[in-house]
């Protein structure tokens, strides 16, 4: 057993090396050039209210500010990762809040501005499509041009017409919509990209489930409806005409606009649309849906090199 003197030395060490300390704390808390401005410009702070706020301002002290020293969000080494101290003083008492830092805000921007763009059975490689890596090549200038007129129309309005892109297989007209629907995240425009074989088949499926009136009302009322490769396979009459048909005909009457590619001219794609599943042929019914994809998009015809073979 050791003797109490010895006992208490050890003690009474440990104590003044902890007075140290806590000194030393002390002076690095209150020569922190963010405290000693609060304590300038509230001067009903007196020494015993500081002491009393010491661990408070001692937590504020050892935290980042504004990402100071983070060089990530991952990394972020704050007891709140994404969140920055602050300092409030009412009266003579000191709180500490923390608010979120810039890289939470800007990460929280991404994620909302990813929900902006939906797809039904489109490629990755399309939906990470950005508009300041389209290729300029004569064959899609004037749909670039195009592109960028839709663009800077924005801040004036929703423009009430979309583009139809025309073109041979593999130069490029999907990936132009991807590029556009990305671009158009940074205006808070939500974007629907559909490819149309799949899309026929997903009507045809939500029979089971009797989800066809709540998708078809949902694609009406998107806020940019992009519609690829249609045409590209016979459809019944009935989608045709009450589900393509019901679709188009909102989205003009409300004037909002559709986007489509398609390996075929209008004309071409009237001829296609007028043939069913059931080998019948309706010139009439395929010509008004024509008619209205010619009310919520611009025909522009797109050339060039098949891209898929380079």
């Amino acid at each position: 057993m050791k003797p109490v003197h010895t006992s208490l030395k050890k003690w009474l060490q440990n104590n003044q090396n902890f007075q140290q300390n806590l000194q030393k704390i002390k002076r690095d808390v209150l020569s922190d050039p963010a405290i000693k401005k609060l304590i300038k410009d509230h001067p009903q702070l007196t020494r015993e209210v500081i002491e009393k706020n010491l661990n408070t301002l001692y937590e504020f002290k050892t935290q980042s500010k504004q990402c100071s020293t983070c060089h990530s969000l991952d990394k972020c080494s704050n007891m709140l990762k994404g969140y920055t101290p602050v300092l409030n003083v009412e009266g003579e008492k000191i709180h500490l809040s923390y608010m979120k830092c810039q890289k939470m805000l800007v990460a929280e921007k991404q994620k909302e501005q990813q929900k902006l763009i939906q797809s039904l059975y489109m490629p990755k490689e399309i939906l990470e499509a950005t508009y300041d890596d389209i290729e300029f090549e004569s064959g899609r200038s004037q749909a670039i041009r195009e592109m960028s007129y839709f663009i800077d129309k924005i801040p004036e309005g929703l423009p009430k017409k979309g583009l139809y892109f025309t073109g041979p297989f593999g130069v490029g007209k999907t990936y132009l919509l991807g590029a556009l629907a990305n671009k158009l995240k940074e205006y808070g425009l939500s974007s629907m990209l559909i490819y149309m074989p799949e899309f026929v088949r997903e009507i045809r499926d939500s029979f089971k489930d009797d989800s066809v009136n709540q998708k078809v009302n949902f694609f009406k009322k998107a806020d940019i409806l992009m519609l690829d490769d249609i045409g590209a396979e016979t459809q019944s009459a009935w989608f045709r005409d009450e589900i393509l048909g019901s679709i188009l005909q909102y989205r003009m009457m409300e004037r909002l606009p559709v986007f489509f590619t398609s390996n075929y001219t209008l004309v071409q794609l009237e001829e296609q649309l007028a043939k069913t599943t059931r080998g019948d042929v309706n010139n009439v019914k395929a010509g008004r849906i024509v008619e209205r994809i010619k009310q919520v998009s611009i025909e522009v015809p797109i050339t060039g090199k098949n891209r898929r073979d380079i």
